[in-house]
């Protein structure tokens, strides 16, 4: 198999190769089976997949590929890393300014971003637009909407926890 000239020209290709399908089915057929590390939302429009890469799998990427997705399943980016990340150092990475998000992520070996790519902390302003009634949501840590009886982390609750 030939090697790709990068991580990044081989997540662009992974991309490139959806056409129709899943970006999971795509994922399946290029790696083989991969393990799910990770399932984090963020607001209602944005979560994050973290997988691990088999280990035999010959490619230029690292052992980590981290998929965002918008809330319909469109894939946003792409990341190739050495190791997991931290959530909140992922949310860190991409909006250093917001309080509530520290850390730093491993060393990004690859990314690869789609049309459905924008800025992710705009999800996170006070403004930002909600599917959920003003009486059943509340924000969450960092930013976003999610129900009263949502399992997340409110933002209340993790400011009550700084105290």
């Amino acid at each position: 198999m030939t090697r790709s000239p990068s991580p990044t020209a081989e997540l662009e290709a992974l991309l490139d190769a959806l056409g129709p399908r899943t970006w999971f089915e795509a994922l399946m057929d290029r790696f083989g089976p991969c393990e799910l590390l990770a399932h984090w939302k963020q607001g209602e429009f944005h979560h994050d997949l973290i997988f691990r890469l088999p280990a035999d799998h010959a490619s230029t990427l690292g052992p980590i590929l981290t998929v965002s997705t918008n809330c319909n399943g469109g894939v946003k980016e792409l990341l190739s890393l050495g190791d997991a990340p931290d959530r909140w150092a992922l949310w860190h990475d991409r909006c250093p300014d917001n309080p509530a998000f520290s850390g730093e992520i491993p060393p990004v070996l690859g990314r690869a971003r789609t049309m459905h790519y924008f800025d992710p902390c705009r999800l996170l302003e006070p403004d930002t637009r909600s599917e959920l009634r003003e009486d059943a949501r509340q924000r969450q840590r960092g930013g976003g909407w999610i129900p009263l009886d949502s399992d997340e982390e409110s933002e209340a609750d993790w400011l009550a926890r700084r105290t």
